[in-house]
């Protein structure tokens, strides 16, 4: 491999949410972490030496973008997957959740019903209540190992509480769903039958694992383009999230209208200089680089998948798409804060509660693999050995 993504690298005292904040979140300061989503990886190197470039200039004033920055974040798309955006349709918006709880403001009012799928990323849910909105939940089906779609509930929810707004996760934060193209034509016309605006929080969109294909919603009808949102960021994809930057697509001239109307509201109106040098390096050179990651993370699955085999109180849910593992520990009975106990205390380890994704998550833990292969070894030794010490 060209990337040593085997790399052991001491993030510890760089601010960082995922290693220096364990005490002040509640956790013992030596806790193992495999919880936010970023990854314990180097940037591409085009991309850091864009940014030393940036910062020896010593200037970091008001910044925007010209026609170069677009041209490799299109071809990337169009590349990945075979979308064509057009430069009118972009907002630069400083993050994804940002971005969603300004779509909330711009297309709904108070007391106006925005759908949800549970369990879900959780800030779907802070989102929408704290702006004043009803949360409408259509949870997904857990069957046999695999979440579903109820199609049948979700038009129901739509219908009984004139949703206006539904916010489709795709890939799917937790359960690891890549959506076939068949499930995201029947959301899609469901939406469209019913007159529900789409944000599509597609932030997952580069990883997936072989076998399965992300589909960009919007770009699966033409009609799909006047009621969609598409939210997506190099964030997730480059290990960027620092840097404040988000790509927003709105093909629709007055959805995206009253999208910027909202944002200026905010205040916000420049890009962060150095997200607009690293994201621009990243979609330019970044390609070879996501390519061996994507090798690498399929072999730490490999190991998580045969390691959590070994634990029987713990069940993999088969990822199809992103780096995180959602796993089902009903079969231990635990209640929720029994299990966060095992986990922290006896296992040493920070992971995601499931609890924190809606109700439905009660009894699951998420963990983060995007890190060294012996970090994620040492981990789920750590877990076997915790669930051992339960039947002494």
């Amino acid at each position: 491999m060209a990337y040593n993504f085997d790399e052991i690298i001491d993030r510890k005292n760089t601010n960082s949410l995922k290693y220096d904040f364990a005490v002040e979140r509640g956790k013992p300061a030596d806790v193992q972490p495999l919880w936010v989503a970023d990854m314990d990886f180097r940037v591409p190197p085009q991309v850091s030496d864009a940014l030393v470039r940036a910062s020896q200039h010593r200037i970091f004033g008001y910044s925007d973008v010209k026609a170069d920055y677009f041209a490799p974040l299109s071809r990337w798309l169009e590349e990945s997957f075979h979308w064509k955006v057009k430069n009118e349709w972009l907002v630069r918006p400083p993050g994804v959740v940002f971005a969603i709880a300004t779509a909330i403001r711009s297309f709904t009012t108070k007391g106006d019903s925005v759908l949800i799928q549970r369990p879900v990323y959780y800030p779907f849910s802070l989102t929408i209540e704290s702006n004043g909105r009803q949360l409408v939940n259509s949870p997904l089906v857990y069957k046999n190992g695999r979440y579903e779609i109820d199609f049948v509930d979700f038009e129901q929810k739509i219908i009984d509480n004139n949703v206006k707004l539904f916010l489709l996760c795709s890939p799917h934060n937790p359960v690891g769903r890549v959506w076939t193209k068949d499930e995201l034509l029947r959301l899609g016309d469901i939406c469209l039958k019913h007159k529900v605006i789409v944000i599509a929080d597609e932030i997952h969109q580069d990883f997936t694992y072989p076998g399965h294909t992300h589909y960009v919603f919007a770009n699966l009808k033409e009609q799909y383009k006047d009621i969609t949102i598409t939210c997506t960021a190099p964030s997730k994809t480059f290990n960027l999230a620092g840097l404040q930057i988000s790509h927003i697509f709105i093909a629709n001239e007055d959805l995206r209208r009253l999208f910027k109307k909202e944002l200026w509201r905010t205040g916000y109106s420049e890009s962060n200089a150095l997200g607009l040098v690293a994201s621009q390096a990243a979609y330019t050179y970044g390609r070879p680089w996501l390519t061996e990651l994507k090798t690498y993370l399929t072999v730490n699955l490999e190991l998580a998948r045969n390691s959590l085999s070994e634990i029987p109180e713990a069940t993999l849910i088969e990822p199809e798409g992103t780096y995180l593992l959602w796993i089902d520990f009903t079969k231990a009975q635990l209640e929720p804060a029994e299990l966060d106990r095992i986990i922290l205390e006896d296992a040493g380890l920070w992971l995601d509660n499931g609890s924190m994704f809606g109700p439905e998550g009660d009894g699951f833990q998420r963990i983060n693999i995007a890190c060294p292969r012996s970090r994620l070894q040492e981990a789920l030794q750590k877990l076997s050995t915790a669930f051992s010490r339960r039947k002494i």
